[in-house]
């Protein structure tokens, strides 16, 4: 099944960050340290084009360090690009910020050219957290679920340097099917767009293949290497007591609890993705909707030609 999730007012949010770009010198994407990948919102990218970047992986406390430092040269070795990590125990993460703004942008600082950034990035990747501990106080609402934020915000962090704030924002239609699972993971998409077994049992898939010590610690377990996706959730619902009459597992409630423990870095400390693993999952998901937009217009034209829309192609005209 494939997740989606693009509420009204995400429109709304797509179109400001479409006029307040004209303005913009540097444009700050927040993404989860844990899919950097799967967190990068290509239609920002698209609105943005031109804009010096700053990458951040926020929340790196939680993902794999290893991971992340591939992530940060990832990012780095693109033009008009920076990238750096932050997490809660950053003691000054807004000279951090600012370091990496003004040397994407030199040319601005000072009354008279102040910098003027545009921070963006996908529901519940840690921006109005990040924002709050920017300001010194509680600038934005907070909380564990995706699209707090509903609308958009100035801020100024000294006289010189304005970060405009935006809501979170998905984008219309999820192309790669496994940054839908990795954001369902995070906490990113809305409950009520995907079931939390079908997201655990992607999720433990992953995990058993690339981190089964950290599964194996956590829910006291052997061998979840050689176990089916199924058989595992189904373990991990037993020894956390996720029981239905006649001892049954709530795989539901089985889902929530491994999802759960994901979330908040119970197992340790994960990272779904690598560059390369992204970047290939993109290019299939590139290929199936290129492949499903050829039979969409066959289709469409099939239906103009049936209604006499618009004439049938002569067999020598083909030829």
């Amino acid at each position: 099944m494939a997740i989606q999730w693009f509420p009204g007012h995400m429109h709304l949010t797509k179109k400001a960050i479409g006029e307040r770009i004209k303005n913009i010198d540097v444009v700050i994407e927040l993404l989860d340290a844990r899919l950097p990948g799967s967190s990068a919102n290509p239609m920002l990218a698209e609105l943005t084009a031109g804009k010096p970047a700053l990458k951040v992986l926020n929340k790196q406390d939680l993902a794999d360090p290893v991971r992340t430092v591939e992530w940060l040269a990832h990012y780095n070795a693109m033009p008009g690009t920076k990238a750096i990590g932050l997490d809660a125990s950053v003691t000054a993460p807004a000279k951090a910020l600012a370091k990496a703004c003004f040397e994407l942008a030199p040319h601005r600082g000072g009354n008279v050219k102040p910098m003027r950034v545009l921070i963006c990035g996908i529901p519940n990747v840690g921006k109005s957290t990040l924002i709050n501990t920017l300001t010194g106080k509680r600038a934005t609402k907070t909380g564990d679920e995706a699209g707090i934020t509903k609308i958009e915000q100035r801020i100024s962090l000294a006289d010189d340097f304005y970060l405009y704030d935006t809501p979170g924002v998905l984008w219309p239609r999820i192309i790669v099917a496994k940054s839908g699972y990795n954001l369902a993971a995070s906490g990113a998409i809305g409950r009520n767009a995907f079931s939390e077994e079908e997201v655990a049992l992607e999720l433990l898939d992953y995990l058993k293949k690339n981190y089964p010590k950290l599964l194996e610690g956590r829910f006291k377990l052997e061998g979840v290497a050689e176990m089916t996706d199924e058989v595992l959730l189904e373990a991990i619902g037993r020894k956390r007591g996720a029981l239905l009459g006649g001892k049954r597992v709530n795989m539901q409630k089985a889902g929530e609890i491994t999802i759960y423990d994901f979330r908040h870095a119970v197992m340790g400390r994960i990272t779904l993705e690598t560059p390369a693993e992204f970047a290939g999952w993109l290019a299939a998901g590139q290929q199936l909707d290129a492949e499903r937009q050829v039979k969409k217009d066959a289709i469409e034209l099939d239906r103009k030609i049936r209604f006499k829309k618009i004439p049938r192609p002569n067999s020598r005209d083909v030829n």
